[in-house]
């Protein structure tokens, strides 16, 4: 079972092209993070391609999904593709489902008649899958019939689900391993999301245990650098990952009064980017790191700034995992 204890990762962000994928996670590992994540966004790369070449290429790393459309494919063959990588680099993978863009999901024409019913029952089938279990299910969303795998993984990878709403919450919380949590996660959205988490751990059948996973933009040296980024990651949806902040009120304010991202990153009071991002010299990002780890954070994920060489990312993540451990 995955249950990290104080752990780092770095991400690699979707915008950069297959390409370099090899030299990024080889930089990863060599840097001592402990996971290295990639993304499965529309219409960037797939999830599970990029994931599999990762673990190719390394060796210790644990290698994370954040995350697949639990609607964009069959769970069987979800499950399927899963339990090939767990068994080939048993012990590294880390699984990981959620509801998708649902703009993205109707563009495709994937959108489900419950996003709430389709993560759920998607979570349930594929860690059954995974656990070597015959299913049967006629579900809102998932249909499978006397479904087993032929090669069930000797070391079951866990399934997180990531998602940030309270409904959503439960779900992960009675159906996956785990919780990851998009960027801006600050502690208190940690603390609020624990709370959405164990409305679901007392359900029939909810894994024995749980872990949460979160990312955060990352600017060591001037926070001023991620004030574009930051502001680009406050979307409406991300409203509930800042409302139990200090400044909430005010922030939310701006965020509804402007006009452009321009003016928005221009409006962010310079005392709030520390709150928005970890940011700041080595000992300001890891007294943050601390306080995720603190508030409930299993794993605590770095984003490299998409407009930097993400060498820089990697390479400063490293160093804040370096002074974590002294």
């Amino acid at each position: 079972m995955y249950v990290p204890s104080s752990s780092v990762g770095v991400r690699i962000n979707r915008e950069q092209p297959p390409a370099k994928l090899v030299e990024l996670a080889r930089q990863a590992e060599a840097a001592g993070l402990d996971e290295v994540w990639l993304v499965e966004d529309c219409f960037w790369a797939a999830g599970i391609a990029t994931v599999a070449t990762a673990l190719a290429v390394t060796s210790t790393i644990k290698v994370g999904i954040g995350v697949l459309p639990a609607v964009a494919r069959n769970p069987a063959i979800a499950a399927m593709e899963l339990a090939a990588l767990a068994e080939l680099h048993p012990g590294r993978l880390i699984g990981g489902l959620g509801h998708g863009v649902a703009s993205w999901m109707r563009q495709i024409g994937a959108y489900p008649a419950s996003p709430l019913a389709a993560l759920e029952e998607t979570l349930v089938a594929v860690r059954r899958l995974l656990a070597g279990d015959r299913v049967s299910v006629r579900g809102r969303h998932v249909d499978l019939d006397e479904v087993e795998l032929v090669f069930p993984p000797a070391v079951v990878p866990p399934v997180l689900a990531g998602v940030r709403r309270p409904k959503s919450l439960a779900v992960a919380g009675s159906s996956a391993d785990g919780t990851i949590l998009a960027e801006p996660a600050p502690p208190e959205f940690v603390r609020t999301a624990l709370t959405g988490i164990a409305a679901g751990r007392s359900a029939e059948g909810a894994p024995p245990r749980h872990t949460l996973v979160t990312y955060n933009w990352l600017a060591l040296g001037d926070p001023d650098r991620a004030r574009v980024t930051i502001a680009e990651s406050l979307t409406p949806g991300a409203r509930v990952q800042v409302e139990g902040l200090p400044f909430a009120s005010e922030l939310l304010e701006l965020v509804d009064s402007a006009s452009t991202v321009d003016e928005l990153a221009a409006g962010l009071d310079p005392s709030w980017l520390s709150r928005l991002a970890v940011c700041g010299d080595v000992d300001e990002c890891v007294a943050a790191v601390r306080a995720l780890h603190e508030a409930g954070s299993g794993s605590v994920v770095l984003l490299p700034l998409p407009e930097e060489p993400p060498e820089r990312g990697i390479e400063d993540a490293g160093l804040v995992a370096a002074a974590l451990r002294r």
